[in-house]
């Protein structure tokens, strides 16, 4: 069950993935299983467990939903193998679809055994593996995952006095990380906080560690606090404990606000705010600064009904439900490929003709990053008979790639780059369009603006990007190794 070293062969670098933790519990895999399920918005292309008795580390990994990879048998044999386990939900972008790109990596080296899950982006993950391989290393895939393992391995880094810790003040971008040793896990979250990672314990005194709350709540677990940016918290039969590798407060948190607009679950407490609570305030703002003149207010499911519900309550236009959704359809934004996005649109939304039948719809939308699915939803509507559709979106438009996790694509790709406002309305075929104001957005969160990472809305990237390396860099190895 170990997973093999050919399970290197992924290009992590362009996902946006949910880590879940938990270490010495008798039904250590079960609740890791849940509270990966929990996590599942935060990928649906691949799930992979690992699990220690605290001598040995196994795990399993495949493609799907976590439901389809780990099956009851399958869950029976894992919790043989230990107490202490770690878990990985993930996507990717277009070429990376493939059964080796499953986290967590379970690899050996000097040290012994060592299985790492990681959710975010090293922006210098490139650079660093062109210096390995010009001193002989040699990697088997395309992931700035394995880039860490190599650094964490090399010689003169497992000779230092704190081997992880030298290692992450090697890293540049964004992450979360969780290490899986044979007898504890270590838990990272990079100096600028830009990723969620929160650390929870349960009645019997056990830890877990996870990318969102909402994930410790299907377990049953008490929010203990959010791992510190710069922060590795180690969790072994001592108990808990905590050193930082780069010092609390050395640079200023870029959380990023994307989080709470689209990918976390509103239930969640994230950066310290509840999600539902932040989205209902963005349509709120979104109302004040960008009223409609219409008859009803719809969402365009999910995301977007906590800012609908703020949208309606502020202008006093009636909520009601212009679509139904289907659960069983991935979420279209991650889809790895604009084919399969817009065929999972199709599959998850119809319209509800009754609703938006001779009706001024006010639509309220959490984004629009490439616009083709935006326009295929604004069709159906039309094709049910709307009246009028005025679209208003709940953060301001995005312009510029994200190079820290989440699979924002080139500029020439994202519609806002070279589109006016009026232009993108008209390609959308809607009456009106309207965004909330970058100002609005940050005014609906109650820490200090700069705490926020803004770059795909201003183009202000905290963390240096070499922009002659885009993410897609590390492709060249993939189209080498799965053509």
């Amino acid at each position: 069950m170990n997973i093999p070293t050919s399970a290197l062969s992924m290009p992590d670098a362009k996902e946006k993935c949910g880590l879940f933790g938990i270490f010495g519990d008798p039904a250590a895999v079960d609740k890791c299983f849940l509270g990966m399920h929990a996590l599942q918005h935060r990928g649906q292309e691949s799930a992979g467990m690992a699990v220690t008795d605290g001598e040995m580390i196994q795990g399993y990994t495949g493609m799907g939903l976590v439901g389809e990879v780990f099956d009851k048998d399958r869950l029976q044999k894992l919790t043989q193998c230990g107490q202490t386990a770690i878990g990985h939900v993930r996507y990717s972008t277009s070429g990376a679809s493939h059964a080796g790109n499953a986290q967590p990596l379970l690899v050996e080296y000097s040290r012994g055994q060592v299985a790492v899950a990681h959710n975010g982006n090293l922006v210098n993950a490139s650079l660093l593996r062109r210096e390995y391989e010009e001193h002989g290393h040699i990697f088997q895939g395309t992931s700035d995952t394995e880039v860490i393992i190599h650094l964490l391995a090399k010689p003169t880094h497992v000779d230092k006095p704190d081997p992880l810790k030298h290692v992450l003040n090697h890293l540049q971008g964004s992450y979360c990380l969780l290490f899986l040793f044979p007898d504890r896990i270590e838990a990272v979250r990079d100096p600028y906080g830009i990723r969620p990672l929160c650390i929870g314990q349960l009645e019997n005194g056990a830890y877990v560690v996870a990318s969102e709350t909402c994930a410790l709540d299907i377990v049953d677990a008490t929010l203990v606090r959010e791992v510190e940016p710069g922060e590795i918290v180690t969790i072994n039969a001592d108990g808990i404990s905590s050193r930082f590798f780069d010092g609390p407060n050395s640079v200023k948190p870029a959380h990023c606000i994307f989080e709470h607009v689209y990918f976390s679950d509103p239930s969640s407490m994230i950066f310290g705010e509840n999600v539902h609570q932040v989205r209902a305030e963005l349509g709120r703002q979104l109302a004040r600064e960008a009223p409609a003149d219409a008859d009803v207010v719809i969402p365009v499911p999910n995301c977007a009904r906590c800012a609908a519900g703020g949208f309606s309550e502020e202008s006093g236009i009636p909520y009601d439900r212009g679509f139904t959704v289907s659960h069983y359809a991935g979420r279209s934004f991650i889809e790895p490929s604009q084919p399969m996005r817009d065929l999972a649109v199709k599959m998850k939304l119809n319209v509800i003709r009754e609703v938006v039948k001779d009706k001024r719809l006010a639509v309220i939308e959490d984004s629009i990053v490439r616009g083709t699915t935006t326009k295929g939803k604004m069709g159906a509507l039309r094709r049910a008979g709307a009246k009028e559709i005025h679209l208003r979106i709940a953060s301001p438009p995005i312009r510029f790639p994200c190079y820290y996790g989440i699979d924002f694509p080139s500029h020439d790709e994202l519609i806002a780059n070279d589109k006016s406002v009026d232009e993108i309305r008209d390609y959308l075929e809607v009456d009106s369009l309207a965004y909330i104001s970058l100002e609005g957005m940050l005014s609906c969160v109650k820490k200090e603006n700069d705490n926020y990472c803004t770059a795909c809305w201003s183009g202000n990237y905290r963390i240096p990007v070499d922009h002659q390396v885009s993410k897609f860099s590390l492709e060249r190895y993939q189209m080498k190794m799965f053509d």
